[in-house]
């Protein structure tokens, strides 16, 4: 990346231009919180289900467990890739009420991958899965950037990752269960009736928001309404025009193929390796929420005491540890623990970097998010890609060894260029 200037505001410091959306923390309501929480828990569920689902989906359509892989493939590459879309139209129409529509339309496509009639309409059906359920966690974390100021967001973003967390775990529990004991399209069924739920539980929640928390993105410099897709690359465009912009979405990129391609197959290597039931690996790979919860519940005090600095780099070694003690580990026990620090170094790591995607563009806060999630989603499906190619010539402990490698020197690059950024002189904002 060229050493371009970038600006010198220090990482927990307001920028000098005012977000679009003045921030409303003390009138929002907690349900509406809360509300936001659990359709983050449905849309992590809708992406780790098919986690510890792989090895039943193999067996059941007569193929490979790379192959089976490409339903975690296909949903992270259209989750990744809606982003375009989705960010825009929170900023125009309202963030709340974009998600209570994603939520509706997830139910739909859930639905649709419960009744897929054979292996490519399942694959057809997890691409529009992946495509629904992109404006859920990244328009509530830019709806949070709008309503909460800076030096108190990051523990409220940690709070909010509850669900997403808790959607994670239960995702691969749910998979595995059903992998052992129930027909593979039966927490499909499950998913789809979650998201409707949620979509009316978001509807109700956003009748109590005041109007602060509702306004929409003003366009910079009132400017002229632009056709949809010129106003789509305009605002990407702005983001990415922006160097720390730039330095946060390169690092997600590589965090989400390090850390999620070799996750996809840590079930299937504890299920192989110990010979467990798909069922009981599930519950297993499950502590790691139970890291990500110890980092919510403490985010203020190790933010407090640690910094950003070490957050990320404590982070990436507690993952990589982990990821080697699942890949060497001489009995299955040991995985309860790796996978809790696996967690805890996870959110460590990840919410430092989801705080400053907040806050790398304020005035287009919804892009901003989207292109973070994005790029997010899209490491993590060639992480998956990479790893489903590689794991039938090299071997699941591997593939959880080469993750374990990866982490540290992408830590150590966003250290680096945090501290430049904090040493280089002050630059003019970009203009909107």
């Amino acid at each position: 990346m060229p050493a371009t200037a970038e600006s010198t505001a220090p990482a927990t410091a307001e920028p000098t231009i005012p977000p679009a959306i003045p921030p409303a923390s003390a009138d929002v309501p907690l349900l509406a919180i809360v509300s936001l929480s659990l359709a983050a828990a449905a849309s992590g569920m809708a992406l780790r289900l098919t986690d510890a689902l792989l090895p039943r989906l193999a067996s059941e359509f007569s193929i490979s467990l790379g192959q089976a892989s490409l339903v975690i493939t296909v949903f992270a590459v259209a989750y990744g890739l809606s982003q375009a879309l989705f960010g825009p139209l929170g900023d125009r129409y309202g963030k709340y009420r974009v998600i209570a529509w994603a939520c509706a339309a997830s139910a739909l496509t859930s639905l649709a991958c419960a009744l897929a009639p054979g292996w490519h309409a399942l694959l057809l059906a997890r691409l529009l899965a992946g495509a629904t359920a992109a404006a859920v966690i990244p328009l509530s974390m830019a709806w949070i950037g709008d309503v909460v100021p800076y030096e108190r967001r990051q523990p409220v973003l940690a709070r909010f990752l509850i669900g997403q967390i808790g959607g994670f775990s239960f995702g691969v529990w749910a998979g595995g269960f059903t992998a052992e004991h129930l027909p593979w399209r039966t927490p499909f069924f499950a998913l789809a009736l979650l998201f409707l739920l949620m979509a009316w539980v978001l509807r109700r929640a956003r009748r109590g928001l005041p109007a602060t928390a509702l306004q929409t993105a003003a366009r910079p410099g009132g400017a002229a309404p632009r056709r949809p897709f010129a106003a789509m690359a305009a605002e990407f465009g702005a983001v990415l025009s922006q160097p720390w912009a730039r330095v946060v979405l390169v690092v997600v990129f590589f965090e989400g193929a390090a850390v999620y391609g070799p996750f996809a197959f840590i079930a299937s290597h504890l299920h192989q390796r110990f010979g467990l039931p798909l069922s009981t690996v599930g519950g297993l790979v499950m502590a790691y929420a139970g890291g990500g919860l110890v980092f919510a519940i403490a985010a203020r005090q190790l933010v407090a005491r640690l910094g950003e600095e070490r957050l990320v780099r404590w982070g990436a070694l507690l993952m990589a540890g982990a990821l080697l003690a699942l890949a060497l580990l001489p009995a299955w026990a040991w995985a309860v623990p790796a996978c809790a620090v696996m967690g805890l170094g996870f959110y460590m790591m990840h919410n430092t970097l989801q705080t400053h995607a907040t806050q790398m563009a304020p005035e287009r806060r919804g892009a901003a998010v989207a292109a973070f999630a994005a790029c997010l989603f899209l490491g993590q499906a060639a992480g998956v890609g990479v790893a489903g190619l590689l794991v039938g010539q090299i071997g699941t402990a591997w593939v959880l060894a080469a993750g374990a490698a990866a982490l540290p020197p992408v830590a150590a690059f966003f250290i680096h260029r945090l501290r430049r950024r904090a040493v280089l002189p002050a630059q003019p904002a970009a203009a909107g």
